[in-house]
């Protein structure tokens, strides 16, 4: 009795890693897919659906609606009034309405402010941080603070924070690393490298392609008058460098599947932003009033360390980490 109800379990544990096999399933896979099915280690997504149907989910579909139409809304000729100076839309760079992994994701942002701003040197209120993209990658100015927009815009991103993880930064929260090359970002090189994979959809001369109503781009423009200002995020080569390693070409990457390598990504910014090639709408003032809290891929002088405007803007970055470093500062980019 005892050697056939051996010879059974044998039997059945033999069943069981023959299904496997025929499912494409290792022994194992079982206990590997359990450690991913870790919340903290999984992409977070928002379901668009179940927004609320109350008052306050009428401000909330509102405000992913001047997400992702902004330029309909708020534009140069925008139903619901005029605060922006170009056609974009806040979704051309928060893609998905802010919810996309390493698209500038937003959906951690309601509970992050208030908080310091290096580059505006002062503690920033979220409706201050909307305006800031109001005004700077959209030339504008700045939403009233108790407007309907601006407070749409904030009943949105307090909604899709309900889905962010509290306990720590969930995976793709913040911008994919690139590693920094030894040499500086090459805008010839980048060049070739637009002219193959970015052209396509924005233009020759970055000028992007416009929607046949002419309210919004298919496309947006990467540079020129109705562009994103100096001083965006964007115009940073390293953090557009991260946005494009996880965003770009659109139709050749998926989530957390790249297809530029760090430094073609680093090249093809730093052809975009390369100002005395193209030109960008006109400012009257930049940003960092603290010297020494200047992201290091930041331009505009005076520097608190030796290194000239061209290093800052095109790299190499890693003597200028060294440098900041060796003092006791923390850099930043």
């Amino acid at each position: 009795m005892r050697k056939s109800y051996t010879i059974l379990i044998a039997l059945l544990a033999t069943a069981v890693l023959v299904q496997q096999f025929a499912c494409g399933v290792s022994a194992n896979e079982g206990a590997e897919k359990k450690a991913e099915s870790n919340p903290a280690d999984e992409y977070v997504f928002v379901d668009s659906t179940a927004m609320p149907n109350d008052k306050f989910g009428e401000l909330v579909k509102y405000g992913r609606e001047l997400m992702t139409n902004t330029a309909y809304y708020i534009g140069p000729e925008g139903v619901n009034g005029k605060y922006l100076g170009n056609k974009m839309n806040c979704t051309n760079c928060h893609q998905e309405a802010g919810t996309k992994p390493f698209s500038f994701n937003l959906m951690s942002s309601h509970e992050n402010y208030p908080q310091y701003r290096a580059r505006e040197g002062k503690v920033l209120t979220l409706a201050e941080r909307v305006n800031n993209c109001v005004m700077r990658p959209h030339n504008g100015k700045p939403l009233p603070l108790d407007s309907k927009e601006m407070v749409a815009f904030l009943a949105y991103l307090k909604w899709i924070n309900s889905y962010a993880p509290k306990a720590k930064p969930f995976k793709g929260s913040k911008n994919m690393e690139v590693a920094l090359p030894v040499a500086a970002a090459d805008p010839a090189h980048g060049k070739v490298l637009y002219e193959v994979n970015c052209s396509r959809c924005h233009g020759k001369e970055g000028e992007g392609l416009m929607r046949e109503d002419n309210v919004t781009y298919v496309y947006p423009p990467l540079w020129g008058a109705k562009s994103y200002q100096p001083g965006s995020s964007m115009h940073r080569i390293i953090k557009q460098a991260q946005w494009l390693k996880a965003n770009m070409p659109y139709d050749k990457v998926s989530l957390g599947k790249t297809f530029l390598s760090d430094e073609e990504a680093m090249d093809i910014a730093a052809f975009v932003n390369n100002d005395q090639l193209h030109k960008r709408p006109g400012v009257s003032s930049f940003d960092y009033p603290h010297v020494e809290e200047k992201a290091i891929d930041y331009d505009r002088g005076p520097f608190v360390d030796t290194f000239s405007a061209e290093q800052h803007k095109f790299g190499p970055y890693k003597p200028i980490i060294e440098y900041w470093k060796s003092k006791g500062w923390k850099p930043s980019y």
